[in-house]
């Protein structure tokens, strides 16, 4: 019901913003630009942006800057499964660097949120990434896709990168990616990665616990199952599928900092009255990404909050793939770099420098932590401290093992 609902919202507002769409621009047209006509048009640019998509935005990396100079990239697709691509941004030059897979989050936001990070790693790296499609495009017939075949997913993109690559996890799918290298380490695969990067990840979200954390202990799973998980509409190509929709995630997000979100538009309708238009377009580019929501599979989901947010199996030792034991200690040729934001308000500081401990294996001289002061959750791994401050530390590890 809550997507035949959300669905049925959407279709009725349908002719108003193809009717807003095309009024914005003709509103600005000669003769029209003085108020209130560019008030109007402003009121239509805001009712526009603040509409949810479903498709994936373009990674729109064209080029990246390789010792001051441009470099052309392509993008390549180098193993598809239902559930993900392995994304390459090919440099077009003899020596690209360390073969790096950027781990994204599959939490109800599309791979494309980390266009800041791998744009910036691009310029000593060769970089993959995982980019996962969107549950409600997934027919059924493809089956289902839970923790245990996020973590296959993340060996096999490994295996198919070949020995000597490097990852970084970033935020939720940290838990995944140490699970990954611990099994490659437990199997001595000869893909196992030369350093393991994790970053704003909840390895024991026991640690200094956050409302997320809060609120995903505060019920039984089978409350969230009951409550939050749907399923996807007939017309879509993955009708009947059941999915952890992206627009309640988007809605949960969006509650934790309302009154931040609600500021930014009142921003944003202002900027283009007043012709501000560089800073109007920073507000459009963030929440044309923010908005773009996909939705997850329900098993992903569900073991992910019973796993990782209530019964913490990694930390605890009681993490199983596929009945195998996880065993983060077997790990011992790989170095580890843990960082964090000190004001992340997602996954609170001391979470992921757990990762640390649980690597006993690894050498003190292959760990390094790093704490970023004064950034948030999303600050760790875009922005300006991200490109100064945290980048040349993680680039320093991966260049240290390669």
């Amino acid at each position: 019901m809550i997507y035949d609902a959300y669905q049925a919202h959407a279709d009725i507002l349908w002719p108003l913003r193809s009717v807003s769409r095309a009024a914005a621009p003709a509103l600005l047209e000669p003769g029209f630009g003085r108020m209130p006509q560019r008030e109007l048009a402003a009121a239509c640019q805001v009712f526009n942006l603040a509409e949810v998509t479903h498709c994936r935005p373009a990674w729109g990396i064209a080029e990246a800057m390789v010792d001051g100079v441009p470099v052309a990239v392509a993008e390549e697709e180098v193993r598809v499964t239902p559930f993900g691509t392995l994304r390459r941004f090919r440099k077009r030059t003899a020596a690209p660097g360390p073969r790096v897979l950027l781990v994204a989050p599959m939490s109800g936001h599309f791979a494309t949120l980390l266009r800041d990070t791998a744009r910036t790693m691009l310029a000593d790296h060769d970089v993959f990434v995982t980019d996962w499609h969107n549950a409600r495009d997934i027919p059924r017939a493809a089956g289902g896709f839970g923790l245990d075949d996020y973590i296959q997913h993340l060996m096999d993109f490994l295996a198919a990168m070949g020995s000597g690559a490097h990852v970084v996890a970033i935020c939720q799918p940290c838990v995944a990616a140490l699970a990954a290298v611990a099994l490659m380490a437990q199997d001595e695969h000869p893909a196992a990665p030369a350093s393991l990067t994790l970053m704003a990840g909840p390895i024991d979200c026991r640690v200094r616990p956050t409302d997320v954390n809060r609120l995903a202990v505060s019920r039984p799973i089978e409350w969230f199952e009951q409550n939050l998980i749907s399923v996807v509409p007939w017309r879509l190509p993955g009708a009947g599928r059941r999915v952890y929709p992206g627009f309640v995630q988007l809605g949960a997000f969006m509650s934790m900092n309302r009154e931040r979100h609600l500021k930014a538009f009142r921003d944003y309708y202002a900027q283009l009255v007043a012709n501000e238009h560089d800073k109007a377009r920073a507000t459009r580019s963030f929440y044309e990404e923010y908005f773009a929501v996909a939705d997850l599979p329900a098993e992903f989901y569900l073991e992910t909050v019973q796993r990782v947010f209530q019964d913490h199996a990694l930390p605890s030792g009681l993490l199983r793939f596929r009945g195998r034991r996880v065993e983060p200690s077997a790990i011992r040729h790989t170095a580890l770099l843990t960082v964090e934001g000190e004001r992340d308000d997602i996954c609170a500081i001391g979470q992921t420098l757990a990762a640390q401990d649980l690597c006993s294996g690894v050498a003190p001289w292959r760990k390094t932590h790093y704490v970023q002061p004064d950034v948030g959750h999303y600050g760790v791994f875009s922005g300006r401290r991200w490109q100064q401050h945290i980048y040349p530390v993680v680039r320093e590890v991966i260049h240290g093992a390669s």
